[in-house]
């Protein structure tokens, strides 16, 4: 399984209640997180067969913007 860590604006729960549904419905995401303690906010994804660009077309549906590292 790949794990990709993004730098993102996901500031607060609030904003993890808004992706939830998104990151849940896209198939190749296995499990995420968001680290709202870290100063660049930083969002772990693990999945087979997710990139880069799918997690951050997933995250732009719900508003949101994400670089990888």
């Amino acid at each position: 399984m790949k794990e990709i860590k993004f730098k993102t604006n996901v500031n607060c729960n609030h904003c993890i209640a808004k992706i939830t549904p998104f990151m849940n419905d896209e198939k190749r995401i296995v499990e995420w997180s968001v680290d709202i303690n870290n100063p660049d906010k930083i969002l772990t994804v693990k999945g087979d067969g997710v990139d880069g660009q799918i997690v951050k077309d997933t995250l732009a549906k719900a508003g949101y913007i994400a670089e990888q590292l």
